[in-house]
């Protein structure tokens, strides 16, 4: 998947402005992306959470985690935090809009994901056998499940304000298509991959056992025909109309 948005961060560097593009976007990247990280982390190289995997899956007790899951994460926070870093012009010198900073729902939603991380360490430290190193009751991977169930959340909601943006507008000047491309194509190999290890595994729960990766894969494809049909199809005229003046578009108002 492709969803680090690094032809944003190109677009907003060769036209050294963030206009066109909600703050909300990459902040919820950082945020999704350092869970995806930690979780995906853990699931490839903790000794403890692979055990405590293996004994809730023995029918497959390898998690569908692989090298190229935390290389594509790692490679996604760090495009992600500089993407996040054009929106401050101290840095960068990049033109912003007053308006650039995050709405009160996408706000709720990053406090919220933080309150449900603490909570669920919480919940293992004080309901766990063994300070959470029992699997049979509350343990450390339902934290890393937290963590992943929380990069899943932000992926859902963080499309749905530039969406929203883009029907008001009617247009999607600012909004980097090559990311739809890339996204589009990333979430279909995930959804492949995650099947094909499955099968060699001889073991379909081995995609019930990583869910988050399923969901990603699914949750990507669909906003980025969204996206496609917004810029290809229903405000392809406006894009051909800004183009044609060399104007720039306003700030988006959250």
């Amino acid at each position: 998947m492709s969803q680090t948005g690094p032809s944003i961060h190109f677009a907003q560097a060769v036209s050294r402005s963030t206009s066109g593009i909600l703050i909300d976007f990459p902040t919820l990247n950082v945020l999704g992306f350092l869970c995806y990280s930690i979780s995906t982390v853990s699931f490839l190289y903790s000794p403890l959470i692979r055990q405590q995997y293996a004994a809730r899956n023995p029918s497959a007790p390898e998690p569908t985690v692989r090298f190229n899951d935390v290389a594509f994460a790692v490679h996604a926070i760090i495009l992600c935090l500089l993407t996040y870093s054009q929106f401050w012009p101290g840095l960068w010198g990049f033109k912003s809009g007053k308006t650039q900073r995050m709405s009160r729902p996408v706000a709720g939603v990053f406090w919220g994901s933080i309150i449900a991380l603490l909570v669920s360490v919480v919940l293992v430290m004080v309901n766990g056998n063994h300070k959470g190193h029992d699997s049979e009751k509350w343990a450390w991977i339902d934290v890393m499940y937290t963590f992943s169930w929380v990069k899943l959340t932000v992926t859902v909601v963080k499309y749905m304000p530039q969406a929203w943006a883009n029907y008001q507008r009617k247009s999607t000047v600012g909004w980097s298509v090559g990311q739809l491309n890339l996204d589009f194509i990333g979430g279909i190999l995930s959804i492949l991959q995650l099947i094909i290890d499955s099968s060699l595994q001889g073991d379909w729960s081995g995609i019930t056992g990583n869910p988050v990766k399923l969901g990603l894969g699914n949750v990507s494809i669909f906003f980025d025909v969204v996206f496609m049909t917004q810029h290809y199809v229903l405000y392809r005229q406006a894009r051909h109309e800004d183009n044609d003046s060399g104007s720039e578009e306003p700030l988006l108002h959250q």
